[in-house]
């Protein structure tokens, strides 16, 4: 079993990378297709939507079907339609094949880490989302700069092409060393599924809108309303039912409800930072894509080098302290890489930098943990998924946040907010604002109860 987290964060990193390493090669994949870029955005917006649309019956799936069947058929779909996305002639090719791999996606990544909590002692909970959450930090990060090399060096084609020898090997491994286990056969909650699905398209595509500045804001405002809405009659259905596929009732469980409210808050602000810190290298000081992409080393080796510590840490200083100091320190680092300016020395930049990743990478691990500290078994694929979800969703909000941010500044200071009417005096602005709903995170954190995660804490 030990084998088992590094297995679910090969998948993660293949799915992570996939949706970072894209952006990169755009304009590539226009001249290819024959149109303009805004129209291969397609095929991420179609990718991202299918995901939430689809996260929410993955663990219903697991539990109906057995984890292993379905974490091995979407390693296959996603390799499948990765393939076809390398292979794609025309733009709608590529967005069919987009939304094929967003389904292998969408149960890929929640199975996997359902699987991992599952087959995983109490006691070494943290050591093992650690290593299946690095993905999630790092490739944000690294994803830019590699498919900024493999453009630059093949073609747009192998950054779907590098999947394939990945997903087989991941493949192999899974039937060699994955349990196929099964859960509670509940029925499928169709409501649910279709409100859920369209309450999270409803806010991820406004949130995508409210972040392209040739987008309208009303249009975005209006359908971020509307999946507000549905996520209440979604709240409301969930509460009629015996077996709804998001349980809202595991909102019961405090620490479980500090990850998802107080969680929130603080992705917002750290899923904002990968987004900012480039634009502010490259827009605010001029730099040019590799030498902002060489400085960004610095924020993945904090990301990188932390978790080798972030189990001791929560052992020795427990749930509560951790979580409340690290968001504080979170926000310092935040704050100062906002007070950046083009003079400032290298070795200054690139200490707030790795501040940057190592409190980031912190804040990551104790929340990929923390929501299980009190979850039966019988509630962990449930948890899973609704855990999946609301990370989903805060990834969309964060850049959505950091974007709007952005904009508004530019525009009261009475420049059209396009990308490169920037200054580094609205980035400023922009770091201040987006630090604060981590810092709002904070008072929750340390309501919590000082013995919260006790157990998942080691014996060392």
């Amino acid at each position: 079993m030990t084998l088992l987290p590094y297995i679910v964060a090969a998948t993660f990193f293949m799915e992570y990378l996939d949706s970072t390493i894209i952006a990169t090669a755009l304009p590539s994949m226009a001249r290819s297709f024959h149109v303009g870029p805004n129209e291969i955005s397609l095929g991420m917006t179609a990718y991202m939507l299918t995901l939430a649309v689809f996260i929410p019956i993955s663990g219903w799936a697991a539990d109906r079907f057995g984890s292993r069947t379905v974490f091995a058929s979407a390693v296959v779909v996603f390799t499948a339609a990765s393939v076809l996305c390398g292979f794609a002639g025309s733009v709608d090719q590529f967005v069919a094949a987009r939304v094929l791999q967003g389904l292998g996606g969408a149960m890929m990544v929640p199975v996997g880490r359902f699987i991992v909590v599952r087959n995983t002692e109490t006691s070494r909970m943290i050591q093992a989302i650690s290593t299946i959450t690095w993905p999630a930090v790092v490739a944000p990060v690294v994803g830019p700069t590699v498919g900024g090399m493999i453009v630059t060096f093949a073609t747009w084609h192998w950054i779907f092409f590098i999947n394939v020898p990945l997903g087989l090997v991941v493949l192999g491994v899974i039937f060699a060393v994955v349990p196929q286990q099964f859960g509670e056969r509940r029925p499928m909650d169709w409501g649910g599924f279709v409100l859920g699905g369209l309450s999270l398209t409803a806010i991820l595509l406004g949130t995508e809108l409210a972040s392209n500045t040739q987008a309208s804001l009303v249009l975005a405002g209006a359908l971020f309303v509307a999946g507000l809405l549905l996520g209440a009659a979604t709240l409301r259905h969930a509460a009629g039912q015996d077996h709804p596929l998001l349980d809202f009732r595991l909102m019961r469980h405090p620490t479980f409800a500090v990850t998802v409210l107080a969680g929130t808050l603080s992705r917002f602000t750290i899923d904002a930072i990968p987004y900012l810190v480039p634009l502010l290298l490259q827009v605010g000081f001029g730099l040019t894509a590799f030498h902002a992409g060489s400085l960004m080393l610095a924020f993945a080796f904090g990301n990188l080098g932390m978790k080798m510590f972030t189990t001791r840490i929560l052992d020795r200083f427990g749930f509560r302290t951790t979580a409340a100091v690290n968001a504080g320190l979170s926000v310092l680092f935040v704050l100062l890489a906002g007070a950046m300016v083009p003079a400032t020395p290298v070795a200054i930049l690139l200490l707030v930098l790795l501040g940057c990743g190592v409190t980031r990478s912190m804040q990551y691990t104790l929340l990929a943990t923390l929501g299980y500290a009190d979850i039966g078994n019988r509630e962990k694929g449930a948890a899973s998924t609704l855990l999946s979800v609301t990370r989903q969703i805060c990834i969309g909000l964060g850049v959505a946040f950091a974007a709007l941010t952005l904009r508004a500044v530019a525009t009261l200071r009475g420049e059209h907010p396009a990308t490169d009417a920037f200054v580094p005096a609205d980035f400023h602005w922009a770091f201040l604002i987006v630090a604060i709903p981590l810092a709002l995170s904070i008072p929750r954190y340390l309501r919590m109860d000082r013995t919260a995660g006790a157990a998942l804490r080691t014996a060392s």
